[in-house]
């Protein structure tokens, strides 16, 4: 037992060496630093959203005892995060597991470094969490997490932005602390879906319908006949936007969007995602009593 301990014991030791590299300090706020890994070797990092209080004035610190400059590419609130260029070149990038790959028990450790030397704290995976539930519902107040990785690890200060780690060395997620109270990662597919976004755009495009509209019970026939007790009811729509070119009006009730329930406006906007921008998509409504469908081209928010 006491040789399977040390070798359990130096293999993670080793992790902790292997991976290194590619965690790097990132000093974006006027209080304890945070941390960031490296996304590619031509100077990019990922971190969290919510580590960068200034756009400017970005600071990188490195393994190897260096730091330089970083600028800020992009943000993205709903995910908690962000991505920075540095000038740096040739860079260690970490190897990455995929969600489908995670399984609940695997050990991981939760790395940090906000001051010169890798922190690192050690525990199991809870839960493998889908936020786009089946049906559309979304949790988690709206965020635009659609998948999480859920642990019993303690996150210390300054360990937001660093990575979570399997007992191979592969990067199984980012630590993040967009949910008070747990211990979550973002997963790889997350973090590559904003980042290139990010990369590309400056910013997260997010879809735009015009409307503004609140929570409204359906009658209990069409209740009965959709199994979902609530939909949204259109109470403006801006004039021009893509829900008046396509025929929505005040007084309509929103049931679902592309096949998916809308019982919330939390539900909407997470399905307005930028890979819907421009595509033609059928909502579901209730008018006069009657369920129609109208098919609305999605816009882009401004």
């Amino acid at each position: 037992m006491s040789q399977f301990l040390k070798d359990l014991s130096d293999g993670l030791a080793d992790v902790i060496e292997t991976v290194g590299p590619a965690i790097v300090r990132v000093e974006g706020r006027r209080r304890l630093a945070a941390t960031g890994i490296v996304w590619s070797s031509d100077g990019v990092i990922v971190t969290s959203h919510h580590v960068v209080e200034r756009d400017e004035n970005i600071r990188i610190g490195f393994a190897d005892g260096t730091a330089t400059e970083a600028t800020l590419v992009g943000r993205d609130p709903g995910t908690d995060i962000a991505v920075l260029r540095t000038q740096s070149e040739g860079l260690q990038v970490p190897t990455w597991v995929e969600f489908d790959d995670l399984s609940v028990g695997h050990l991981v450790l939760a790395l940090g470094r906000p001051g010169e030397a890798v922190q690192a704290t050690l525990g199991v995976v809870s839960a493998l969490g889908e936020v786009m539930l089946e049906g559309g519902r979304r949790r988690r107040g709206g965020s635009q997490l659609d998948r999480y990785i859920k642990t019993d690890v303690v996150m210390y200060p300054g360990f937001s932005g660093g990575p979570l780690v399997n007992a191979v060395g592969a990067v199984a997620g980012m630590n993040t602390s967009i949910v008070r109270g747990s211990s979550l990662a973002i997963p790889a597919p997350t973090i590559r879906r904003v980042a290139e976004t990010l990369l590309q755009h400056g910013r997260m495009r997010r879809g735009y319908l015009g409307v503004t509209s609140q929570p409204a019970a359906l009658p209990t026939s069409i209740k009965d006949e959709l199994q979902q007790e609530m939909g949204l009811l259109i109470i403006a729509v801006e004039p021009e936007s893509p829900a008046d070119q396509s025929g929505l009006l005040l007084g309509d009730t929103i049931v679902s969007l592309d096949g998916y329930a809308v019982t919330g406006l939390d539900e909407l906007l997470g399905l307005l995602t930028g890979d819907r921008i421009g595509a033609a998509v059928p909502i579901g409504i209730l008018r006069g009593g009657e369920l129609l469908e109208i098919t609305v081209t999605i816009g882009e928010r401004p």
